[in-house]
């Protein structure tokens, strides 16, 4: 049996062979630190129509509810970003789409690429118990990220990383294996303020607190029935997602190019013209949206989100 310094060298640079971008561990524990807040966040309402949020509050905070006698959680982080998206930054006569849902569904991506990174695990110790997560059940990713050294969580409660910006998807595995732990990073955000400044709703109320019945991630993704009127100018030309707040990031001005190609933009979303989505049937829909995120939203938010931006768009 390896020692748990060699183990830990081997899994990081396993993951960074895989294609991951950064790999950290993290001592599996109870996050007193982070109940409270969490319950603050949920008992004021910031969490929307979101009634799931208010689930398992417990296993969003102790990994041990997750995986038995859990000892490690094992963070990875791997980059959306391609040069093309620069091409689009800013570009607000433009209809838009999120980056991170411009290629194929990332969930999908990264529990294949998790699962080789397991299976290795497997191989190099043996006996081993743990569950792989991908923004598929009440983990606290970007929390356990940044226990892990891979950055710290912004002001616009992004995680943030100074080599990689913020473009990137995170992912988990929890293992009941002690490991070497790596020490968190520290908050370097300073004095800027430019993801509040430039965030049209003023979803970001204050500094790294969301609400998020007025993000426009949330009202373009998240939410069912009609978007209240007086947030549609607000909406400007955003159909699914948003990345306002991130495209004024300083730390995205060096964003590094994804290795997995499956996360890259598809040519068939490069569409100039609201007009294009507009006229889509269902069936367009689902054909040109299969296997990607976008289709989260099904066809009647789409639809809904195409319109106010098409009304957004004719005012320019």
């Amino acid at each position: 049996m390896k020692n748990r310094s060699d183990l830990t060298h081997l899994i990081r640079s396993k993951a960074l062979e895989i294609g991951f971008d950064a790999c950290g561990f993290a001592q599996a524990r109870y996050l007193e630190e982070e109940a409270y807040r969490l319950d603050e966040w949920l008992k004021q309402g910031r969490h929307a129509t979101m009634s799931w949020m208010e689930n398992h509050f417990d296993k969003r905070l102790d990994p041990t509810l997750l995986v038995e006698d859990s000892k490690t959680v094992i963070s990875v982080l791997a980059s959306y970003y391609h040069p093309d998206h620069d091409k689009i930054i800013g570009d607000e006569e433009r209809p838009q789409i999120a980056k991170y849902a411009q290629g194929r569904d990332y969930h999908k991506v990264l529990k294949k690429k998790l699962t080789l990174l397991f299976d290795y695990i497997k191989d190099e110790v043996g006996e081993v118990s743990g569950r792989i997560f991908v923004d598929s059940a009440p983990v606290l990713d970007k929390k356990w990220a940044q226990l892990a050294g891979l950055g710290w969580i912004g002001k616009n409660s992004n995680l943030l990383n100074r080599k990689l910006g913020s473009y990137f998807l995170i992912g988990e595995i929890i293992l009941d294996l002690e490991l070497l732990y790596d020490t968190p990073q520290t908050d370097h955000c300073g004095a800027c303020t430019r993801c509040l400044d430039a965030c049209p709703t003023n979803a970001i109320y204050e500094p790294y607190r969301v609400d998020s019945a007025k993000c426009i991630s949330y009202l373009t993704i998240e939410h069912d029935g009609e978007i209240d009127e007086s947030l549609h100018s607000d909406m400007k030309n955003w159909i699914f997602g948003c990345d306002i707040c991130q495209d004024v990031c300083p730390w995205n001005s060096q964003a590094k190019m994804g290795l997995f190609e499956d996360l890259h933009p598809r040519k068939q979303l490069e569409v100039d013209s609201i007009n294009h989505w507009l006229s889509m049937s269902i069936n367009q829909f689902n054909e040109i949206f299969e296997g990607s995120a976008v289709k989260r939203t099904k066809y009647d938010g789409f639809t809904r989100n195409t319109t106010i931006v098409a009304g957004n768009l004719s005012k320019i």
